[in-house]
């Protein structure tokens, strides 16, 4: 009996573990086997190659991590010909492929690209990034640009199709709402957070680009929250992230409501942070009779 069983839409995982995009390389699968995941979802890829943003690009706060990579990747047609047929090869769990865009069409035309690639599972539609087609404001935060975008989306495949929500809006609940109502099969949250770092003796910034993406330890009771109140507003799964560095925390996230949950900048200081998260789950689960599946959105 897999008491780690469980959903995202279309797709049905052996464990409710994932990796939270651009935070797993390959190589970590040197150091435990396959299994312990449910999916693998790919670092973001965009339509053209992106060289990122200068370094620094990192820096370790007090509770937590900023990062300015700047969706870094190899552009779609030499992801398509190098890196998937190497991660088809490689893998024996459900591939996530994640892409953003900078307009409509861009999405459109990744995912009709993708389309003709076999061996991918889900798509994750990254819309936290800036829609050139609104004067810079992420895609993310309209609804109507949600619901427009996923709608156009969703008609154009039969695989997992995961909107990843970002924290940094008004009303999480109408952007997840927007998303369902598009055709999404499931959603992602959170992203990062908005975050910065200064050096005091100097005044400058710790990191290139002065306000950049906040993740880790200390951002978990927010990601909990828009969690929550996300799965309240919709009816299909949601894929949690957001500070999950223990199996206790994956735990709070499906009485929260989550169905699986991703795991991202834990893996910087604990590469095994996957492996002892399952295996807590596990035995947690098997002490007290029970399956994941009666533990999700009981929050009392």
């Amino acid at each position: 009996m897999n008491r780690l069983t469980t959903a995202l839409g279309r797709l049905r995982l052996a464990s409710p573990v994932c990796v939270g995009s651009g935070t797993f390389g390959r190589e970590y699968f040197d150091l435990f086997p396959q299994d312990v995941l449910g999916m693998y979802v790919s670092k973001t890829i965009t339509l053209e190659p992106r060289a990122g943003n200068p370094p620094p690009r990192l820096y370790e706060t007090e509770a937590g991590l900023l990062n300015a990579i700047g969706l870094q990747n190899p552009g779609l047609e030499i992801f398509a010909a190098q890196d998937l047929p190497a991660l088809r090869e490689h893998l024996r769990i459900p591939l996530c492929v994640s892409f953003s865009g900078g307009s409509q069409d861009e999405f459109r035309r990744i995912l009709e690209r993708l389309e003709l690639e076999d061996g991918i599972a889900a798509y994750e539609v990254n819309v936290s990034c800036p829609n050139v087609e609104r004067e810079g404001l992420a895609f993310g935060a309209d609804p109507e640009v949600v619901y427009s975008l996923t709608a156009r989306l969703a008609g154009l495949t039969r695989r997992e199709l995961i909107v990843k929500l970002s924290p940094n809006v008004t009303d999480i609940a109408a952007i997840a709402q927007a998303a369902e109502a598009g055709g999404a099969s499931s959603i992602s949250l959170i992203n990062t957070l908005y975050g910065m770092a200064i050096d005091w003796r100097t005044g400058r910034s710790r990191i290139s680009r002065p306000i950049c993406g906040y993740s880790g330890t200390g951002i978990k009771p927010v990601a909990l929250a828009l969690v929550y109140k996300a799965a309240q507003a919709v009816s299909i799964p949601v894929l949690a992230m957001g500070g999950i560095h223990t199996w206790q925390d994956a735990l709070e996230f499906f009485y929260a409501g989550a169905s699986a949950v991703a795991v991202g900048t834990a893996f910087y200081s604990d590469p095994l942070a996957a492996v002892r998260i399952h295996a807590g789950l596990h035995d947690f689960l098997q002490e007290r009779d029970l399956s994941l599946s009666d533990i999700i959105g009981t929050l009392s």
